[in-house]
């Protein structure tokens, strides 16, 4: 009998083959270059690192940021703008919204809407009442003070306000235009797939500088694949 596989419960697959495609996962190779440094079947390949998307992404969500100095933005992904079609919620985008604690990691969510109701209730959820919210001048973003908020400071970007050393929500916004890069390279995802995409991005930005490889089999650990 082969040795158990403690990635991938009962998987033909050796320990050291999956440590061998976590590890070129962790480099941001794609499944074809995976299969064929492997010399794994290419949707044997597909399967297993969509599984780890998934453990990624729930990992993601047990380690949001919730306290501090901390930035609030929406952004779109998708399709290009449709002509004659304006402002946010845009025809045929996604719209996620991402909250960003300086110094520290960020968290994102696809929205149906940016209406005040819907990104308010998720800043409530996430967001620690002593921290201080950066954000630019949208107007669901009325209010927070009234919800009880310590502080919040607004970039007006349509009244060509320049941001200030305090005031800005750059944190934020290097990180949509990090994951616009990286998921451009896929050519399209339905939605379902778009958000275990987006949280991979999530979590490469939340631990760069460090060891995916590593963070990666110990997410594996705790939660193995089936």
């Amino acid at each position: 009998m082969p040795p158990r596989n403690k990635y991938i419960l009962r998987s033909k697959i050796s320990e050291a083959k999956t440590r061998q495609l976590v590890r070129l996962f962790a480099i941001d190779l794609n499944a074809s270059q995976v299969a064929q440094v492997t010399g794994l079947n290419r949707n044997t390949v597909n399967r297993i690192v969509a599984g780890i998307r998934e453990r990624i992404a729930a990992a993601c969500e047990a380690e949001s940021p919730v306290a501090g100095e901390v930035e609030v933005d929406e952004s779109y992904f998708g399709a290009r703008r449709v002509r004659g079609v304006r402002g946010r919620g845009a025809r045929g985008k996604t719209i996620v919204f991402g909250l960003f604690k300086r110094q520290g990691r960020v968290y994102t969510e696809i929205v149906p809407d940016c209406s005040k109701a819907t990104l308010q209730r998720i800043i409530r959820g996430r967001v620690d009442l002593e921290s201080v919210i950066h954000s630019d001048g949208w107007r669901s973003y009325d209010g927070l003070v009234d919800l009880g908020y310590q502080k919040h400071f607004r970039v007006q970007h349509s009244e060509n306000e320049f941001a200030t050393e305090h005031c800005h929500i750059s944190g934020i916004e290097s990180f949509w235009g990090y994951a616009k890069t990286r998921l451009v390279r896929f050519r399209g995802l339905q939605k379902r797939t778009f958000y275990f995409h987006l949280k991979e991005c999530e979590f490469r930005f939340n631990h760069r500088g460090e060891d995916l490889y590593q963070l990666v089999l110990k997410i594996l650990r705790k939660t193995p694949l089936s």
